[in-house]
């Protein structure tokens, strides 16, 4: 039994970790962001019928919220972190129509937010028998793999939050922590849409076994669900 923090947990992806998680047995932190337009229902009735789930909030675009989180977790061991809160976007944002506003925004999200509440949670992952970090990305952000073009602030956003954990990987190494980048696959989710490839709980289950057999020799790899690794 692991002690894991879920970011983004009120729906898809993050709501899916949730429930595997709770279901096997683990201890769930979960964060999600109050207000606005985000749906808690389905997290919050998780969490009245579960005895190993507790429900926390974070907005991950706001660096105060990060900071201040700490204090909501003080003394906690966490084993496993999944930084998976991310968003994608203007979809409609082609070259010759992007804006630096919408651009920053993704890009703390994605990039910048996932690293701050990594750092700032360092002394409770420090307490974890584990020691293990998951950071959802995508295949989109692949330089190498890029042949579709377009995309471009959500592409950059991951293709940031690669760079930043590979480094991750490399300075934590010596503490024994276990840094991986996952790709979840083309999933039915709202980010997804209903015409992907896969559905959330193959997903996830696929995510979750690729973080359980995590360990050195892993550490600082690109990974789809399934295991395969992606070129950079």
């Amino acid at each position: 039994m692991a002690t894991v923090l879920v970011t983004g947990a009120n729906r898809g992806l993050g709501l899916e970790f949730v429930e595997q998680l709770v279901a096997r047995g683990d201890v769930v932190i979960a964060t999600a962001r109050r207000g606005s337009r985000i749906v808690t229902g389905a997290l919050d009735a998780l969490c009245d019928a579960s005895d190993n789930l507790d429900v926390l909030n974070l907005d991950m675009r706001d660096d105060a919220s990060i900071a201040a989180f700490p204090r909501e977790v003080d003394g906690r061991a966490i084993d496993i972190l999944i930084n998976n809160a991310g968003v994608y976007g203007p979809r409609g944002a082609a070259f010759g129509e992007l804006g630096g506003e919408p651009w920053a925004e993704v890009m703390r999200v994605n990039c910048i937010a996932p690293m701050l509440l990594t750092q700032a949670l360092l002394p409770n992952l420090r307490l974890g028998s584990q020691r293990k970090l998951a950071f959802i990305t995508s295949k989109m952000g692949s330089v190498a793999d890029n042949r579709g073009g377009g995309s471009y602030i959500y592409r950059s956003s991951k293709s940031a939050l690669n760079a930043a954990v590979k480094s991750l990987s490399v300075d934590l190494a010596d503490e024994g922590f276990v840094s991986v980048l996952l790709h979840p696959g083309w999933v039915q989710t709202d980010m997804g849409g209903p015409n992907a490839l896969i559905d959330a709980n193959t997903s996830v289950s696929g995510m979750l076994r690729v973080i359980d057999g995590a360990g050195q020799a892993e550490s600082g790899k690109f990974v789809a669900y399934d295991g395969a690794e992606i070129p950079w």
